[in-house]
């Protein structure tokens, strides 16, 4: 048994077809098959079944799986450390970025990192929670920085706390709703316009508003840019869902309102950093995250 043959082993867990598991590892179909008859033999269990065609698992073989899914992780934790002991710069990173914290706290994180570091290559992705943790699972990112409230519970996971943004409604200058109170039915009249919310928060505004259980309440507009959920909110009559901290200048500048909504519980984001567990950070992420958490500080108060 070796790192190898428990790559194949996963892979064929993953794809459930040996043609494709082969390819994914850049086998010949025989020279998979024959990895996995190793394994098998070495171990002295059948590790999948076929039944009524299909590529299942055998209990031995879930069993293995998991384990070898967690030492092939630490596997390239280790090169990752070795890679990161051997060099004397800050190499490369990719970090994610939910919508909020893009329009709030990147703009001020990377022009800094671009002035201490300007040497630095860095990526980053754009997106809701669940895109980003998919690209965090896969290795694509170090770290993301979102609203953390959906997060699954998952011990393979780390969470660093930012606390919260505060958060309102709000509609342009001229909007018919600007002046006194409104009603949450009142304001959904004109649409909704705002970002992926967390399950939490779109179960809340769904009893509010009185919908069906099981349903959730109707969106004019869900959008992970914020610049396009204000551009929508200022030229139309469209109502956008968004923090104080991403609408402060225009709220400033006299071009947004935030409506008082009767009956409302306070609204937030609540930011977190995520990363992977036991997955040691490049030296610039490091760097980077401590600048998050500094920016952070400031911007939510």
């Amino acid at each position: 048994m070796d790192l190898k043959h428990l790559a194949h082993l996963v892979a064929l867990a993953d794809e459930r077809h040996f043609a494709r598991a082969a390819e994914r590892v850049h086998l010949s179909q025989p020279a998979f098959s024959r990895s996995i008859q190793a394994l098998e033999r070495a171990l002295g269990q059948r590790l999948f079944d076929r039944d009524a065609g299909e590529l299942r698992p055998t209990p031995a073989g879930v069993f293995l799986i998991e384990r070898a899914r967690r030492l092939l992780f630490d596997a390239r934790c280790l090169q990752r450390d070795a890679e990161l002991y051997a060099q004397s710069n800050f190499g490369d990173a990719a970090l994610g970025a939910g919508p909020f914290p893009a329009a709030t706290l990147m703009p001020r994180v990377l022009p800094e990192l671009r002035r201490r570091y300007p040497n630095l290559r860095l990526r980053v992705e754009v997106g809701n929670w669940a895109q980003l943790l998919e690209q965090l699972r896969a290795e694509r990112i170090e770290f993301f920085v979102a609203d953390t409230r959906s997060l699954p519970q998952d011990a393979t996971l780390d969470v660093q706390r930012l606390g919260q943004q505060p958060a309102a409604f709000y509609v342009r200058s001229g909007h018919p709703l600007v002046g006194p109170p409104c009603t949450l039915a009142e304001m959904w009249a004109f649409g909704v316009a705002t970002t992926k919310l967390p399950v939490a928060v779109k179960a809340a505004l769904g009893a509010l508003l009185q919908v069906p259980p099981g349903q959730e309440p109707g969106f004019a507009l869900e959008c992970d840019d914020v610049q396009q959920l204000r551009a929508v909110a200022l030229s139309t009559d469209t109502v956008l869902g968004a923090t104080h901290v991403a609408m402060q200048a225009d709220v400033e500048a006299g071009l947004l309102v935030a409506l008082t909504v009767t009956g409302l519980p306070p609204l937030y984001a609540e930011m977190g950093v995520v990363s992977l567990r036991n997955r040691s950070p490049s030296p610039l992420a490091r760097h980077a995250i401590q600048l998050i958490s500094e920016v952070a500080e400031a911007v939510n108060g």
